[in-house]
């Protein structure tokens, strides 16, 4: 789980609540905004959409991890880069 809270700068689709949240819960960004269209119907939805919006601040570029491609690996030996588990790209 990611223990900051943050708006989402690139899974977004109006102001990256939904995709922010998602990814501190560590679930799929669908089921957050299918959770956030049902619960339009009660009324409460948008506004607690806007309240986050405010608040939630947005990621910095600091924050996004580094793409795998740029992992130094001087023997050549590693195929999954050992701090994030992604396959490291050659």
């Amino acid at each position: 789980m990611d223990t900051q809270l943050s708006r989402s700068a690139s899974d977004k689709m109006f102001g990256g609540v939904c995709g922010g949240l998602a990814r501190y819960f560590g679930i799929d960004s669908s089921l957050v905004r299918l959770v956030f269209v049902l619960a339009v119907l009660s009324g409460l939805s948008p506004l607690i959409y806007v309240i986050l919006w405010v608040v939630m601040p947005l990621e910095s570029a600091a924050a996004q991890p580094a793409p795998a491609a740029r992992i130094a690996d001087q023997t050549g030996e590693w195929q999954y880069d050992p701090y994030t588990g992604q396959k490291v790209v050659r």
